[in-house]
């Protein structure tokens, strides 16, 4: 029987540290991407350039989020650290201590502090197993990305065993492929496909760039952020052609999915079509692949054992 590119990762995926195939059990899915915050800044202040009136919804906490994900069988997430705290992290690791064995976190650091490396560690200790980078205002891409704390993040990440998460536009992807490069023990996590179709159709050669990236065994692609990529609309079938081509390329056991709430829940869009687009409503993926990128994936990067 002639082997396909697709079934040719699936054999190989037992030889490649992830092979383990997950159960195939209904629920217990994991959301790989929630951010969460508190009205009470008293406690948890706000980032210098924040506003009280910049929290849209004014609080997002874990038990609203449970209102949501719980219906549908979601019983872990992974936090991403929110932008309003910028580099304090404390909200989503009292959070996590709040919740044990229910949040991972993925934690925002400085790359221009002193003593990167310490930070990083300090965190991984307290459960944290992943850092986001975000070029956020800078000028130019090429020194953001391949300056010295930069360096020292990806480095340390591998040693580690964390993951670096790029928040990244998808004229950011030849570099990320180029850091890639660099640091191949590095384990990498793209969101929301890199925001492919944000600002529009997305164009083909913004699509291989991200494909290009399943060349490097250790990065992944968070399936993600439905409501704001495509049509934006709901069921978001129109997600599929992208869904399938991540998986072709990456393999199931790269993929993972996840919502972006509280983000996925403003008006006009609700919790259950997202899941329900990797869970119901494509049926070009298998039950193996929906436990992986329902479960697997984000269970092996998120939620396992890191090296401190």
């Amino acid at each position: 029987m002639k082997q396909t590119r697709r079934s040719f990762l699936a054999s190989t995926a037992a030889f490649a540290g992830c092979s383990l195939v997950p159960s195939a059990r209904k629920g217990d899915w994991i959301d790989a991407h929630v951010h969460v915050w508190t009205p009470d800044v008293e406690k948890y202040p706000l980032a210098r350039g924040y506003a009280i009136s910049d929290m849209r919804p004014p609080s997002f906490t874990p038990e609203q989020l449970f209102a949501h994900c719980r219906p549908e069988g979601v019983r872990r997430i992974v936090l991403i650290q929110m932008s309003y705290y910028q580099y304090d992290n404390r909200y989503m690791l009292d959070m996590m201590r709040a919740h044990p064995g229910v949040f991972s976190g993925v934690a925002i650091v400085d790359e221009h502090a002193e003593d990167v490396s310490g930070t990083m560690r300090s965190l991984v200790r307290q459960g944290v197993r992943g850092f986001r980078i975000n070029a956020g205002k800078a000028g130019n891409l090429s020194d953001w990305i391949g300056s010295a704390g930069m360096a020292t993040l990806w480095k340390t990440a591998a040693e580690l065993k964390v993951s670096v998460c790029p928040l990244i536009n998808p004229d950011t992807l030849p570099l990320i492929d180029k850091m890639c490069e660099w640091y191949p023990d590095t384990s990498v996590v793209v969101d929301h496909f890199a925001r492919l179709g944000m600002a529009g159709p997305a164009k083909p050669a913004e699509v291989r760039n991200l494909l290009r990236l399943a060349r490097h065994p250790k990065t992944h692609v968070k399936a993600s952020a439905f409501y704001a990529l495509g049509t934006k609309k709901a069921p978001y079938l129109d997600m599929g052609g992208l869904v399938r081509q991540v998986r072709d390329a990456f393999g199931p056991q790269r993929v993972m999915w996840a919502s972006d709430c509280p983000f996925q829940v403003d008006p006009g869009h609700n919790y259950h079509d997202s899941i329900a687009l990797i869970r119901d409503r494509l049926d070009f993926l298998s039950d193996q692949d929906k436990a992986w990128m329902l479960r697997g994936t984000a269970e092996k990067v998120f939620f396992s054992s890191a090296s401190v």
